[in-house]
């Protein structure tokens, strides 16, 4: 059974940083991740990947320069380091595996939500003024 074990959301002030991470557990196949976020009332947005097909990781536009994903030694756990981080960043914040290719260019994360098979339970960040 495929599950995906996401930790680390709560509430900061803005400014300040979180860490999340994200754990593929009876993933038979790792192909690319991804971390989503949806705010209330907003579409699920790609917030930025790893592909671990190119050991690489990918960002969203409005995230580059402030959030970074890097993984443990064994290249299981990611994380999504996210720091100066402000109001428009509180969402709940999904990370997302595929274990192969859909579409797109290959080895790249995709940013369409329905490209990925597995999904955590979902991370509340909270920013607060």
């Amino acid at each position: 059974q495929v599950q995906l074990e996401e930790s680390g959301g709560g509430s900061v002030e803005a400014g300040n940083s979180l860490r999340l991470s994200c754990t593929p557990r009876g993933v038979f196949s790792r192909y690319t991740m991804a971390w989503f976020r949806q705010a209330p009332g907003k579409e699920r947005e790609f917030v930025g990947g790893y592909s671990w097909i190119r050991a690489t990781p990918y960002y969203a536009d409005p995230v580059k320069g402030r959030f970074s994903i890097s993984t443990d030694n064994a290249k299981t756990t990611v994380y999504l380091q996210m720091t100066s981080l402000d109001r428009e960043d509180a969402a709940v914040y999904y990370c997302a595996v595929a274990t192969h290719y859909v579409n797109g260019v290959y080895g790249v994360p995709s940013q369409t939500a329905t490209d990925y098979a597995y999904w955590g339970q979902g991370t509340q960040v909270t920013v607060s003024l």
